[in-house]
This record gives structure tokens, C-alpha cells and sequence, in this order.
């Protein structure tokens, strides 16, 4: 007869169970000294039951991850400071591809995907690298089946989709990568139906909005991918209009785009009457363009260079004149990078 193999408890004296309840209230700034302090908190904090546990309790905090490039890439993490209500850099990172230029970033659940891109050196390659925020540490993903760099990307339904962009081949114009995170893997296929001149993605209740230019006119038109039966379908070109500027979706999905062409204005997209309309107009000299956006909660973060930030609340956002009542804030680091993209994990 074997011996019984005794976990050691999280916390002594304690039962798991409320061991984790007190772990589960440590602010996620703690949370890499919580994973050194054993091998048991390591996987703990790195398990799905801790994130649905402080999820279930209100207890996850959002964190933004803004990609600038200067001399290479760098990935700065801003998390929301309670006391001030302005955003403050957590930690400042260096990617493994930080030399590159042209590559893609997405996030799917607690893990930040860097993907292809290419260098003076090397054409546009396949690569994909992957952080994973519960463990902080990176590793390498399984590759694209096609070398991209300078294409589009989206994410939905814990799937990452890619398309265009150079380094294709005559053999690969209609492509059509896909990426499942469950089992490391891509699936590429070719489609008639995809034209190589698709501008933008836009994850839009559970389908994808592709924003299209077309070539003998250069005017931006818009289709609908439906990723259950995979079929392309035609939509209102007004959504179009959304290639000139960064968006992003509320969590009630309500589209929100950046209108960059003539001053800054935030516009929001009327489903029922397939319009955008503009909430409010926001001064340059607060928002300083180029801008990218994100949203936490109700919240949307305008960030621009130097990490400059604007935050609109939706819900009590208010016009003065015309301009939106917005908070705002100062660079947050000495160098005036534009912000490249801007992405959300919450743990």
C-alpha cells in the first residue's frame, strides 16, 4: 500500500479555501512576489481557477499594454491608480522580436500575441511570440503558416485571424490564417471570395467586419465574415469609414472610433441606423495624435504619444461647445513614441 501524499497547505493553519479567498485580494501589482514564494502559489496564481475566482468576486484588475516603437519595440503596462484616477506604468518591457518592424499584436484571454513582421536584415517571417500575463514570462508560439508582415489581425472566440500584408507569394494572395489557442495551431485555407485588399478588422458581435480598399477607385468599402459557416456577406459601406482612425468595442458592443482627419472627435457607431454620429470633439493638445484606444470597463483611453492619456466616461461623457469633458494627463515617459497598439488582459 503507497503512502498518502500530503498537499502543503497554501496558507498554515488554514483551509485552502480560505486561503484563497485572502490570496485572491492581493492587488495584481503583488502577484509576481506572490509567485515566487512557492512552487503551490506559483501554479495557484497561474491557474484557471484563481482568475475565475477573483473574476466571480469582482476582484480582477484590467492592465494596458501599449506597443511603442523607438529604436525597437517596447511594451509599457499601465494599470488604472485608484488614488489619482489616472493611469501609471507598471512595468516596461522588451519583446523577444523587439528589432522588428511591421508585426501584429492581440490578445486572447491572459496571453499577449506578437505575431510575423520582418527587419532590414530578414524579409517578413512567421514567427509568433506569446506572453503569458498570469506567469510573466514569454515563449514561442506555434508558427504562422504563412511569413507576414504589415497585416491585418483580429481577435474572437479565442481565435486569432491574420490576412494581407507583404511578404506573400503569388501562391498565397487569398489566405486566410487562423489560429486556435486550445490547441497551439493554425489553419490556413485560400478563398476565392477574399480579396487581398482588405485595411482593417473590426471583432463586431461575434463576426468580423472587414474594411476593404478598392483598387480602381480607392474608395473603403465594408463586408462581414461569419467565422461559424465561414461565409463573406456585403453590409453597410458607412462602417467604412472607421479606416481612418483606431476603435474599439464596449463591452455592451457599441463600436467607438477615433476620427483623426480633421482635429480629434470620438464618434460612436448606431447599429439600427447604420450611421456614426459624434460625441464629442477632443482638443489635440490633450490627445496627442497619432492616437490608439482601448476601453476598461465603461471607460475609453485615449493614448497618444509619449503615453499621454484621455479618459472618456460614456455613461456621464458631457459636451462643452462642442469639446467632450474628458480627464486627462501628461506623457508618462521622456521619449514621444507614438503608441502603435493598444491591448487589455484582465486577471
Amino acid at each position: 500500500m503507497e503512502p498518502a501524499v500530503f498537499e502543503t497547505p497554501l496558507l498554515n493553519g488554514l483551509p485552502d479555501e480560505i486561503a484563497l479567498l485572502c490570496l485572491a485580494r492581493v492587488p495584481r501589482q503583488c502577484h509576481n512576489s506572490l509567485r515566487c514564494v512557492s512552487k503551490r502559489w506559483k501554479a495557484l496564481l497561474c491557474s484557471e481557477e484563481w482568475h475565475s475566482y477573483r473574476k466571480r468576486n469582482s476582484l480582477d484588475e484590467s492592465w494596458i499594454y501599449v506597443i511603442c516603437r523607438g529604436t525597437g519595440y517596447k511594451c509599457y503596462v499601465l494599470a488604472p491608480d485608484p488614488t489619482t484616477r489616472t493611469l501609471k506604468v507598471i512595468q516596461v518591457m522588451e519583446p523577444p522580436c523587439s528589432a522588428r518592424e511591421g508585426i501584429s499584436i492581440e490578445t486572447l484571454d491572459k496571453r499577449l500575441f506578437l505575431l510575423g513582421g520582418c527587419s532590414w536584415l530578414k524579409d517578413a517571417n512567421d514567427e509568433v511570440y506569446c506572453y503569458d500575463a498570469s506567469s510573466n514570462s514569454w515563449s514561442k508560439a506555434a508558427p504562422m503558416p504563412t511569413a507576414r508582415c504589415y497585416f491585418v489581425s483580429a481577435a474572437l472566440d479565442d481565435k486569432l485571424y491574420v490576412t494581407g500584408g507583404l511578404g506573400l507569394t503569388d501562391k498565397s494572395p487569398n489566405s486566410w490564417d487562423i489560429y486556435n489557442k486550445g490547441t497551439d495551431s493554425w489553419f490556413a485555407h485560400k478563398n476565392p471570395m477574399l480579396t487581398p485588399d482588405i485595411v482593417k478588422f473590426v471583432a463586431l458581435d461575434n463576426e468580423l467586419v472587414t474594411i476593404h480598399k478598392a483598387a480602381w477607385n480607392r474608395m473603403y468599402f465594408a463586408g462581414i465574415y461569419n467565422p461559424v459557416d465561414q461565409s463573406w456577406r456585403g453590409t453597410a459601406n458607412e462602417i467604412a469609414l472607421c479606416w481612418s482612425g483606431p476603435t474599439v468595442v464596449m463591452d455592451d458592443g457599441t463600436l467607438y472610433m477615433l476620427d483623426q482627419s480633421l482635429g480629434t472627435k470620438l464618434m460612436m457607431w448606431l447599429k439600427e441606423t447604420k450611421e456614426w454620429v459624434m460625441l464629442g470633439r477632443l482638443s489635440d493638445k490633450l490627445t496627442r495624435p497619432p492616437c490608439e484606444l482601448v476601453a476598461v470597463g465603461r471607460k475609453i483611453y485615449i493614448i497618444g504619444r509619449g503615453l499621454s492619456t484621455v479618459t472618456v466616461d460614456v455613461d456621464t461623457a458631457a459636451r462643452v461647445d462642442g469639446f467632450l469633458v474628458s480627464t486627462s494627463t501628461g506623457p508618462l515617459m521622456e521619449h514621444d513614441f507614438p503608441p502603435e497598439r493598444c491591448r487589455v488582459i484582465t486577471i
